[in-house]
């Protein structure tokens, strides 16, 4: 029987425009066949490794560092290929040269006497690991990863085998003109990103890239130069979106959170807001308040701030909250179809009292000074407020760096994603009680499930991109909002966001946020299932991936729930939640074995992984291993490429029907 046999001659005809177009890039006989066996040599090859990480909160040195070390992957590579021939020591300084060869080399120039020969060795040992990481690789894959400087010479080194005595003084000749041209510095930076970009083959980012920690534009910067990643939306991402649509509201919360950890370097460094207006209404106004409970939490803020500073932030902090609350507010009216009349707490303070009643109760205010707020009209925005809200607007629109970093969450990101049976999503898929989807209301309509995510996904691009119906961009504006903080949203889904509450009101029993019921059935394997279900995943190794609630590993929590169907993995990348977790993150790493959780310690910072080679230290958990070694041909992609193979065989037969004729 011929490859082409299953196919009818009704097929090609009903395909024959399709496969006239595909005939341009296959224009012979050969063509079609070449691909095809190139393709067919593909799905045979070992899937690439995925790596899963969430909840990076800014914390930009350790992320970095992450990738750099592949979540511990080439550390094991460099002892298994060096094994006993290599002391721990000079193991350890080859990991770090692979990490960061610019500063390295470096170090290196300055205390190696014999440098000739450092080359020789390292230039050795670089090509065995590079070997390696490329080996499950196809060579054209491999070629399009080279740096176009170095490509012909890093191809001759990797495959070509220094074992056979033909080519070992070839292989050697290479790496001495490599060095006498004083080329070696730029051929083993070249040949460690290399391996870097080599050993992580595809990266999934589970949310809250933004907030807490200082590099969020850094992250951004690095993965939109990254080879292959994806992004699933988390609340504080969302929040970061909607600012950059022009919600007020968002953009309040996006300063009022910076000013709560002290991190200014986002907004000004990073996008440029100019942040000098709220800092002059912040000392006006609250010139003689101490404004104490809005002292920010400077244990993860940068240590170089003096007093001074301090002092400044603190005012800055309680200056833009009291806003917030006031545009909130303005939502909250408008949309009273969101539910969130409880969330409108100005109006239920005593200003004489200094207490707010609550559900018939006096609760005592931590702070009385208002100075902003008129008890007549609480909500309305001073004159001093709505022309510091023009000015910060104005900084945020015009910020290119912010657009640059909002195309890239928007094209390489979504609510959710469905790759080789892992669903991903950052926090919840809203449910009743009972384990049934929740139905939430959106203009009238129902959704929920899948629908709802996919709703959502919708009317926040809609947020930002629509300037065509001004009605439904109002709703989508007011809705990116509702997002982070709504009782129905699935980056949110708690009975509330008790901001006001945290702030002002001792008693914690009103600082608590009620979780939806989620959170507690996704711990049941069938609720599981039935999500995974909804999403279209099935199957024994099909699993769900969240990250949004840190999972406290100190406390005896586990991010394996559902007899293994559902993984948390929000260890506490954020210092701000290391605390809690008692660990400092999880990398969630899928290779063609089956499934490993890696466990990490906390980062030091990037000068000591140089200076004294100081790795991240972690735990590797093997999840799932598979009977066999999982291939192309088993994933997402190996179904792409069969259907790709197929078309071309339909091409084929056209071509020796007649029915298409050969541009030779």
């Amino acid at each position: 029987m011929t490859a082409q046999s299953n196919i009818t001659s009704e097929s090609i005809e009903s395909d024959l425009r399709y496969l006239q177009l595909l005939s341009r890039s296959f224009p012979t006989i050969a063509d079609a066949s070449t691909e095809i066996i190139n393709l067919e040599a593909i799905l045979n090859l070992p899937k690439g490794t995925e790596h899963f990480l969430t909840d990076i909160h800014g914390e930009y040195e350790a992320f970095q560092h992450v990738l750099k070390n592949a979540s511990g992957s080439v550390k094991r590579k460099v002892n298994e290929i060096f094994g006993n021939t290599l002391r721990e020591a000079e193991k350890k300084e080859l990991c770090t040269l692979i990490y960061y060869p610019e500063e390295k080399i470096q170090l290196v120039k300055a205390g190696e006497k014999d440098l000739d020969d450092w080359y020789l060795i390292t230039l050795n040992q670089l090509v065995k690991v590079c070997q390696n990481v490329s080996s499950k690789y196809t060579r054209s894959k491999v070629r399009k990863s080279l740096p176009p400087e170095f490509s012909y010479i890093i191809q001759e080194l990797l495959h070509e085998s220094s074992v056979e005595p033909n080519k070992h003084a070839y292989i050697d000749v290479i790496i001495k003109m490599i060095i006498s041209t004083r080329r070696a510095d730029n051929f083993i930076i070249a040949m460690c990103n290399l391996i870097q970009r080599l050993t992580i083959d595809s990266l999934h980012i589970v949310g809250d890239i933004y907030d807490r920690g200082p590099g969020a534009h850094i992250i951004m910067d690095t993965l939109c130069n990254y080879h292959n990643f994806d992004i699933q939306w988390g609340n504080h991402d969302i929040l970061w979106m909607g600012a950059a649509s022009g919600n007020d509201s968002c953009i309040a919360n996006v300063i009022r959170i910076s000013m709560r950890y002290g991190n200014l370097s986002t907004l000004e460094d990073g996008y440029g807001i100019n942040l000098l207006p709220l800092a002059t209404f912040a000392m006006d106004t609250y010139a003689d308040d101490p404004c104490t409970v809005f002292t920010p939490k400077m244990s993860f803020a940068d240590a170089s701030y003096n007093e001074k500073t301090v002092r400044l932030i603190t005012q800055m902090h309680k200056a833009i909250a009291i806003i917030q609350f006031k545009l909130e507010a303005a939502i909250i009216d408008r949309r009273p179809e969101f539910g969130m009349e409880n969330r409108k707490l100005l109006h239920k303070i005593d200003f004489e009292k200094g207490v707010l009643v609550y559900e018939g109760k006096e609760y005592p205010l931590q702070d009385t000074n208002f100075p902003t707020i008129d008890p007549a009209d609480p909500y309305r925005l001073t004159e001093e407020e709505q022309e510091l809200m023009d000015k910060i607007h104005s900084s945020f629109m015009n910020s290119e760096k912010l657009k640059k970093h909002m195309r890239c969450l928007f094209t390489y990101g979504g609510m959710y994603l469905l790759c080789n049976s892992n669903l991903l999503y950052h926090a919840s898929v809203p449910m009743n009680e009972d384990g049934s989807f929740r139905h939430v209301k959106i203009r009238g309509k129902k959704y929920w499930g899948r629908k709802l995510l996919e709703k959502s996904d919708q009317l926040i691009r809609i947020a930002y991109f629509d300037e065509e119906s001004e009605e439904d961009k109002a709703y989508a504006m007011d809705f990116i909002w509702y997002m982070w903080c709504g009782p129905d949203a699935p980056l949110f889904d708690k009975n509330k966001m008790a901001t006001f509450e945290r702030y002002f009101i001792a008693d914690k029993e009103l600082h608590k946020e009620k979780k939806g019921h989620y959170y507690t059935l996704r711990n049941q394997e069938e609720i599981c299932n039935k999500i995974l279900e909804e999403f279209g995943a099935s199957g024994p190794h099909s699993h769900i991936i969240n990250g949004h609630v840190p999972v406290k590993t100190i406390k005896g929590e586990q991010p394996i729930k559902a007899n293994g169907k559902l993984f948390v993995i929000d260890g506490g990348f954020s210092r701000a939640y290391q605390p809690e977790t008692g660990i400092a993150g999880y990398t969630l790493v899928y290779h063609s074995h089956g499934l490993q959780l890696v466990q990490h310690e906390p980062f030091q910072s990037r000068q000591k992984a140089i200076e004294e080679g100081l790795d991240i230290k972690s735990i590797s958990f093997v999840l799932e291993l598979n009977s066999q070694r999982m291939m192309v041909k088993d994933t997402d992609k190996g179904k792409e490429l069969i259907m790709q193979i197929q078309d071309l065989k339909k091409l084929l037969v056209a071509y020796r029907t007649g029915l298409i004729k050969e541009k030779i």
